[in-house]
């Protein structure tokens, strides 16, 4: 079959289908998929729920660091050690002289400066247990292209890091099936992406701060969301246009622990900072309307036709290939302009779509799908952060931390490397010591079936012990292509 040819959906293996839209079979989903593989994944469109979670909310974390940071503060100004038990009750003194309203903490209570680790370890393990729970895992494999398309890095500092995995629960998943310009408005105006992309210090110059502090605008966040977010590079915007949407932008920041203008840590619109008047972007002009001249702006973008190109195209090579059927792209740019960005329907054009089931498996799990996978077929389901951390440090793809804005590389190129390679082959083994005492054969027909080729079941049967066959499954050519 040339590779022009748009293959019946039949063509491919459920096996295969699984792995490239979802996150790989286990247990009976072979059966259950059948010959109706798409049926199987198209499950999660129809009973897709957001999660929800006990995990704490963004302003509940944020006002706790906020108050934290505060405590550090006060204990160093009156040289007290913050972590030091015998010296709670000097800084609850403190504290209260700074402020009648402040809490005296325990003299048992030693303070706590590991709010963003903890945070984080939560979220991750809380991540990590939908992946391991989820049928198909076609809806969460779409929660994850969406948080790296709006990507955050956790890295950029201890505000980043406590709400990077509330970023993707309360800006992603809501909206995963809805609309694109819903998600758009709910990630540009999270705290997390505010702190990421500074918008936090960007201010109008003839604001009211602005006049009064002489300071100026930070274009970070528009420039992402023009080239990242939205139109693509090469959508047809000039500086100008990143320009005026950095002015459009200004005034959302996060509200501070005093809680004047918001529940503190919480996304607000500070009107004192927002750079006054109609601005034009992409030649129309927007009116002032505060708050709401922002959603104009990004509604407008979430109908462009560059937006529309630019999602198809990546959501294509994420799924499909590095260079993605035309056909395909083109299918899915038309369904994003006529439906006016309903995800919903952008998915089930995907998984309709005769040339995204290509017999030929053209892609490489990445190190998150990989390891997810692999967690899934074995089925143990991981006890502390480090399950989960450690290979994924080592493969190179941290949870919520890529090393910029762009996310982390999407081609089979930059993951399939010798050396990345070896470090799977590692990670496998490790991996494998949590299969205990499962057969590895058992969980070659369980995950791949009689998609293994003869040369993989004769690896497998012949390795010299369970962990050895188990982790040679797990590197088999059918295990980590898709």
């Amino acid at each position: 079959m040339s590779d022009t040819e748009a293959p019946s959906k039949d063509s491919i293996h459920p096996a295969l289908a699984l792995a490239r839209f979802g996150l790989g079979a286990r247990g009976n989903d072979l059966a259950e998929a059948g010959s109706d593989a798409k049926g199987f994944l198209g499950q999660d469109i129809e009973t897709w729920r957001s999660a929800q979670s006990h995990l704490q909310s963004t302003p509940e974390v944020l006002s706790a660091l906020q108050q934290e940071n505060r405590r550090v503060d006060l204990a160093r100004a009156s040289r007290i050690n913050p972590y030091d038990r015998r010296d709670g009750v000097l800084l609850s003194r403190a504290m209260d002289q700074a402020d009648a309203a402040a809490k005296p903490l325990p003299q048992a209570e030693a303070p706590k400066n590991v709010i963003p680790q903890d945070t984080y370890r939560d979220e991750v393990l809380a991540r990590a247990t939908l992946a391991l729970e989820a049928r198909s895992g076609f809806a969460e494999r779409m929660v994850w292209f969406w948080s790296n398309h709006f990507a955050i890095s956790a890295s950029k500092g201890n505000q980043v890091q406590a709400t990077a995995g509330a970023f993707e629960r309360e800006a992603i998943r809501p909206h995963v099936f809805g609309r694109f310009a819903d998600m758009l408005f709910a990630a540009e105006t999270h705290p997390a992406m505010i702190y990421y992309l500074d918008n936090n210090q960007s201010i109008g110059p003839n604001s009211n701060a602005g006049l009064r502090q002489r300071k100026g605008l930070n274009e970070n966040l528009a420039r992402e969301i023009l080239e990242l977010h939205t139109l693509g590079a090469s959508g047809g915007y000039g500086q100008t246009d990143v320009t005026s949407l950095a002015r459009v932008i200004t005034g959302w920041t996060v509200a501070g622990p005093e809680g004047k203008l918001g529940r503190p840590g919480s996304s607000i619109f500070n009107v004192g900072l927002h750079e006054p008047g109609e601005h034009r972007v992409l030649g129309t002009y927007y009116q002032d309307y505060g708050p709401d001249q922002t959603r104009d702006v990004f509604d407008a973008l979430s109908r462009h036709p560059s937006t529309a190109q630019h999602i198809a195209f990546k959501m294509a090579r994420h799924f499909v290939a590095d260079d993605p059927p035309p056909a395909l792209v083109a299918r899915l740019r038309d369904v994003f302009i006529e439906t006016e960005g309903d995800l919903a329907e952008l998915s089930r054009a995907l998984l309709d779509s005769p040339e995204a089931w290509t017999s030929q498996a053209r892609k490489i799990r990445t190190p998150q799908e990989f390891v997810f996978a692999a967690l899934r077929l074995i089925g143990a389901p991981p006890e502390n952060l480090w399950v989960v951390a450690n290979p994924l440090n080592a493969l190179g793809q941290k949870l919520w931390d890529p090393p910029g804005p762009n996310g982390y590389p999407d081609t089979a190129a930059h993951w399939a490397t010798p050396e990345g390679m070896k470090t799977r082959l590692y990670a496998s083994a490790r991996l494998a010591q949590r299969a205990g005492r499962l057969d590895p054969m058992e969980l070659l027909e369980a995950s791949l079936g009689d998609y293994a080729s003869k040369e993989t079941r004769q690896t497998v049967a012949r390795a010299e012990s369970r962990q050895q066959g188990v982790a040679l499954l797990l590197m088999a050519p059918e295990f980590q292509r898709r």
